[in-house]
C-alpha cells in the first residue's frame, strides 16, 4: 500500500484595491513624465536633422569652387540650404542646391536638377512653394524636407533677413539678394556678423541654429558642441 501524501493547498490572493490604486497611480505619474520627454525629443530631433542640413550644404560648397574672378554673377551659383513655404500654407519645407547656371535665381531659387540628392534616399532635396505639401510630398523627393509634415515646424525666421544661406569654398557664409542676384564681383552677400535661424513648432516650442561668421561653424543654441 502506498504511503498517504497529504496534498498542499495554497491559497491564491488577488490584487488589494490600495494596490491597485498605487499601481494606477505610479503609472499616471510616469506617463506625465515621458509625455514631456517625447516632446523634447522631437525638438531635438528637428534640430540635429536641420543642423546636419545646414552642414550638409556647407561642405557640398568647400568640395565645389565657385568663385569665378572674372564673372561678375560668381555669387549666384553657391551652394545654398533655402527654407520656403509650400502652396496653400500647408507646411514649411527646405531645400539645398547651387544655382549653376546663374539664372532663375529668385527668391534665392534653382532649378530641380541642380540640386543636391539626398544621400540616405538617392532623392533630390527640391520642391517647389507653387506646390502643396500636407501630405510630405509626392514621393518623387526626400520627404525629409517636409519640416511641418516631419516635426511639426510652423515658423522659420533668420536674423539675416531672408530664410536662406549659403556658403563658399572656404566655409563663409553669404545671405540675402546680394548673392542670389548677384551682378558685380564683390563680396557683397557676405555675412560679417553670422546668422541665426529661429525654428517654431507647432506647440509654441523653438530652437535656434547659429551660423558663426568667416568660418560658417553652425550649432544649436545652448549646444555650443552640438
Amino acid at each position: 500500500m502506498k504511503p498517504f501524501t497529504p496534498t498542499l493547498h495554497r491559497t491564491k490572493h488577488g490584487f488589494t484595491m490600495l494596490e491597485l490604486v498605487i499601481v494606477i497611480v505610479v503609472l499616471g505619474i510616469l506617463a506625465a513624465m515621458a509625455i514631456p520627454r517625447m516632446d523634447r525629443d522631437m525638438q531635438q530631433e528637428a534640430a540635429d536633422h536641420i543642423l546636419a542640413q545646414i552642414r550638409y550644404t556647407q561642405h557640398l560648397a568647400l568640395n565645389d569652387y565657385k568663385h569665378e574672378f572674372d564673372d561678375h554673377l560668381w555669387q549666384r551659383s553657391l551652394w545654398r540650404i533655402v527654407f520656403s513655404t509650400c502652396a496653400d500654407s500647408t507646411g514649411k519645407f527646405y531645400m539645398i542646391g547651387s544655382n549653376v547656371d546663374k539664372t532663375d535665381s529668385t527668391n534665392a531659387f534653382f532649378k530641380e536638377g541642380e540640386a543636391a540628392i539626398d544621400p540616405v534616399t538617392g532623392k533630390p532635396i527640391f520642391w517647389k512653394n507653387a506646390k502643396p505639401c500636407s501630405g510630405g510630398g509626392d514621393g518623387t523627393v526626400s520627404e525629409d524636407i517636409f519640416l511641418t509634415h516631419k516635426f511639426g515646424i510652423t515658423n522659420v525666421t533668420n536674423s539675416c533677413g531672408a530664410a536662406h544661406i549659403a556658403f563658399d569654398h572656404l566655409g563663409r557664409p553669404f545671405h540675402g539678394l546680394a548673392f542670389t542676384s548677384a551682378d558685380a564681383v564683390d563680396y557683397g552677400g557676405y555675412a560679417p556678423n553670422g546668422c541665426t535661424f529661429t525654428f517654431t513648432l507647432s506647440d509654441g516650442g523653438n530652437f535656434k541654429i547659429h551660423v558663426e561668421p568667416e568660418t560658417g561653424y553652425a550649432y544649436i543654441d545652448g549646444q555650443e558642441s552640438s
